[in-house]
């Protein structure tokens, strides 16, 4: 590991403040110190406050902050001198400790300081850095880590047995530093959880938690534990996407609201979950407790989920309060499971959250191998991961929860994507939580979007394999398929139907009705694997009702579609399936209508643009943003009960009136 100070960099900091920020982020940037918000920095400074009086703050990274991306307003500043007098209490529960540093910061607007805060008060150091360094925790997670830890660090280190984070570790680290810290001291060691280093400055600081974790990695490679080798995957993956979604339906059951799996495709979770031990060693523990609430204590073997709920209960029963309340709060749904033929998959409520278990647990891999290859995987015991899992602070945090967004955990697939109505439903449902299937023929599909919820994939609709594949690629991305909506399609030039012609006829029946008839067989298998159960949505036509001259091939293909749909409606009712159809009609935000075509239309019918937009009996102008909010509206609860129902979305049209 080496150092990535810039000296030029930190040269334009103009406060010990904007260096916490300067070194924090050079932290943050390296997942294998800090991921997805571990880790914790703090700098102390003085200060002169209102009353012109100086006195000592402590700036610690805030609740929420990602010592990656932190800016000068995610750190807390918290007196000093109250964190130093808490320090010499007999005891301090751990809502009692949260209030305290809630009330101590100098800045209303502030986070929530760290519950590392007392600690980080009582190091005699302006600058203390902490962070989970791969490993650190990789050699003190074996059966004699403490050892090798002190072989290796000797009076460099301080070094902490276990204590989870709170006051009752603040107040082992004052003592236990007082007892071992000398002048050779740059840093501390909390066994099973991470390393600390600290200095005058943010560069020395920085620098020396770089020296200590490069001496472990030097010596995991010395004992040949730290270079692993990892088979590469060969040959097309067979299809798997029934398999997955049944297994995501169970799993969303187990966890009482639909969640998100993610089949990682990852050789290294591959190849692990194939090992012959695997049962063994996954199943002792995670990295550090605090992926236990990310990633569960354990993850599932295979998909058999009773089995795992079983388990589960039993690798705490020990341990598990008679009370009801925390058992009907232990969530017995895996976030990780290892199967043998599907490899790494995982699971959360959302996109981000099934997101940062794979990194979390790629890294749990890693760890893992190494430990092995060093004398075996010894993680903390049962009874300590058991009080991470009911920390009150943590449940307190699942009770306050919040309202999701009303589709989290669920997927939807939409056609013609890339432009017009298509477009503004992607934006539509990404905006209420839900991931997206993206489909259209157009390649900048793939860049419409660049939330972590959006899988743009070019497809011809006409291909049954690009089809095939596209569903298959989605349901590996989020583990199925719980909305469809159908809104790919063409609008030909004007004929009539004397001259059109049996070519012109076909291609417009084989894009509007043919490939939807298609996609909807393929999609059939999957929607009934919905949690929330399945839901369609047709884009019909105001034609439908209402054909004009000249649309013949058109209006047929939508009456086709709209008839479908209400032969599905009866067909999948039975498997909680609702399928409806919108009717939009004069949208004139889509790429078909330039100023030209519309000044043009206009002049025909002697009104002026605005005029022409807004003809209908409410007088109001139709967007691609408004059939894509009723698109929504149709597959949220609001129309739970409503099934085979044709709405006209067009201000109000006398021919359809």
């Amino acid at each position: 590991m080496q150092s990535l100070w810039d000296e030029r960099v930190a040269s334009n900091c103009k406060s010990h403040l904007e260096l916490r920020v300067y070194s924090s982020r050079l932290l943050g940037r390296d997942p294998s110190l800090v991921l997805h918000g571990g880790g914790n920095t703090s700098v102390k400074v003085r200060e002169v406050n209102l009353m012109g009086e100086e006195e000592e703050i402590l700036y610690i990274k805030g609740s929420g902050w990602d010592l990656a991306t932190i800016e000068a307003p995610g750190f807390a500043p918290v007196r000093l001198a109250p964190m130093l007098q808490l320090a010499h209490l007999e005891s301090l529960s751990d809502p009692q400790m949260v209030n305290e540093l809630k009330t101590r910061v100098t800045r209303a607007s502030a986070p929530t300081p760290s519950v590392e805060t007392i600690l980080h008060a009582l190091l005699p150091h302006r600058y203390v850095d902490h962070t989970h360094a791969d490993a650190v925790v990789t050699m003190s997670n074996t059966a004699d880590g403490p050892k090798r830890i002190r072989e290796l660090y000797g009076d460099k280190v301080v070094i902490i047995p276990y204590i989870m984070p709170g006051f009752a570790l603040a107040r082992e680290v004052a003592r236990l530093f007082q007892e071992q810290a000398n002048a050779d001291t740059i840093g501390m060691v909390l066994l099973n959880h991470g390393i600390f280093s600290f200095g005058d400055n943010a560069r020395e600081s920085y620098e020396r938690m770089i020296k200590l974790v490069d001496m472990a990695e030097r010596y995991l490679a010395a004992e040949g534990a730290w270079e692993l080798s990892e088979t590469p995957f060969t040959g097309e993956p067979v299809p798997q996407r029934q398999e997955i979604v049944q297994l995501r339906q169970q799993l969303s059951r187990k966890a009482g609201k639909p969640m998100i799996l993610h089949v990682t495709g990852s050789a290294r979770g591959l190849e692990f979950a194939r090992r012959y031990d695997v049962q063994k060693v996954a199943q002792r523990g995670p990295i550090t407790p605090d992926h236990v609430i990310r990633t569960k204590a354990i993850p599932m073997i295979g998909r058999d989920l009773d089995h795992y709920e079983k388990g589960y209960r039993d690798y705490f029963i020990a341990h598990e309060p008679s009370s009801s309340e925390h058992k009907t709060m232990l969530d017995p749904a895996p976030r990780v499971i290892l199967d043998h033929d599907l490899g790494l998959c995982c699971a959360g409520a959302s996109v981000s959250d099934a997101a940062i278990v794979h990194d979390i647990y790629q890294h749990t891999i890693v760890a893992i191998q190494r430990a092995e290859r060093l004398g075996g995987w010894k993680p903390l015991p049962a009874r300590e991961l058991f009080e991470v899992e009911y920390w009150d602070l943590e449940q307190a945090k699942l009770k306050k929860g919040g309202t999701p967004p009303i589709f989290q955990g669920e997927v939807v697939l939409i056609t013609g994507a890339a432009s017009g109505i298509g477009k503004a439903c992607v934006a539509s449902f990404l905006a209420r939580g839900a991931a997206v299937v993206a489909l259209d023929l157009n390649p900048e599909i793939t860049q419409l979007q660049s939330s972590a919820n959006y899988l743009g994939i070019p497809c011809d609709l006409h291909s049954s394999e690009a089809v095939t594949q596209a569903l298959e690629c989605g349901v590996r991305r989020f583990g199925g398929i719980d909305m469809l909506l159908l809104n790919a399609g063409i609008f030909a030039a004007s004929t009539p139907v004397a001259k059109l012609s049996d070519e012109e006829w076909r291609r417009v029946m084989a894009i509007n009705l043919d490939a939807n008839l298609a996609l909807l067989r393929e999609s059939y298998p999957l929607l009934k694997c919905a949690p929330n159960r399945g839901r369609v949505v047709i884009m019909g036509s105001k034609n439908v009702p209402a054909p004009g001259p000249g649309a013949a091939a058109y209006s047929a293909s939508k009456a086709a579609l709209t008839q479908l749909m209400r032969v599905l409606a009866i067909e999948w009712g039975k498997d909680g399936i609702r399928l409806n159809a919108l009717h939009p009609n004069a949208v004139f935000d889509t790429g078909i209508w330039t100023e030209e075509i519309l000044q043009a239309r206009a002049q025909h019918y002697g009104l002026t643009v605005a005029q022409y937009k807004s003809n209908n009996l409410l007088g109001v102008e139709i967007s691609s943003h408004d059939v894509a909010e009723l698109a929504a509206a149709l597959c949220s609860p609001l129309f739970a009960k409503t099934t085979a129902a044709q709405i006209p979305v067009d201000g109000g049209n006398e021919r359809v009136v």
